[in-house]
């Protein structure tokens, strides 16, 4: 029976996507750089995931791959800027753009008191608190876990071994993990051993390499998988 549930925030909870478009777009327009199309934003999204995953195998560190994403993606649409700069101009853009994945913030809200609920995350610790507390979702989760804070990124056994020190005392089975990402949320989850359920709107191919408890394509199926695991 499940006791705790580990929330992913971006692209799980928040739409990091959307709030990553309005971002590049506001800092192009800042820093007079010409207009940013919907193409080199794909660009850009590409060119961030492939970092993040980096960091995540450990090949760099978290202040490389502010600087590292933007030195390519310049490069690649040939534009002159201080990478650092438009690093700065986006990440604190991204908390103008406060949207809900599906009704994620309803769902949350109904487990409340049912479940021990935790947003783990990595990510900027100031743009992931202010983004928090924007939403609300500060008030709904009964703890936050930021790698920044932490010192070490998901999916590292380190960074669950320390948020499993904090919160309430329970089995490794009765605590759940809801991600979209499989590199850093489920992988995350494989290494601490806990049940992983993996957000798969978009249908993604179910690899063979890692364990998936629960595949979703709708958040509305976690109250199933919940009364699921009651049985």
């Amino acid at each position: 029976m499940i006791k705790v549930i580990f929330w992913d925030l971006d692209n799980t909870v928040l739409d990091f996507l959307l709030a990553e478009k309005n971002s590049l777009k506001a800092a192009f327009k800042a820093l007079n750089l010409g207009q940013c199309t919907d193409e080199m934003v794909k660009t850009y999204s590409s060119i961030n995931v492939k970092h993040w995953e980096m960091l995540e195998r450990g090949e760099i560190k978290k202040k490389d791959v502010y600087r590292l994403r933007f030195i390519e993606f310049l490069k690649v649409i040939g534009k002159d800027a201080d990478p650092l700069e438009l690093n700065e101009y986006y990440e604190r853009g991204i908390c103008d753009t406060i949207s809900f994945i599906e009704n994620s913030y309803d769902i949350v809200a109904s487990l409340r008191g049912k479940y021990k609920q935790y947003c783990v995350t990595n990510g900027r610790k100031d743009v992931q608190l202010d983004r928090l507390k924007i939403s609300r979702l500060d008030k709904l989760f009964d703890g936050v876990f930021i790698s920044d804070i932490i010192g070490y990124e998901k999916p590292s056994k380190e960074f669950f071994d320390y948020v499993l020190k904090q919160i309430i005392p329970c089995e490794k089975d009765e605590i759940l993990i809801i991600g979209d990402s499989l590199t850093s949320d489920i992988r995350g989850g494989n290494n601490a051993n806990i049940k992983c359920c993996w957000y798969n709107p978009n249908e993604k191919t179910k690899p063979d390499d890692i364990r998936i408890d629960y595949e979703i394509k709708s958040l509305t199926e976690i109250k199933s998988v919940l009364k699921e695991e009651e049985l």
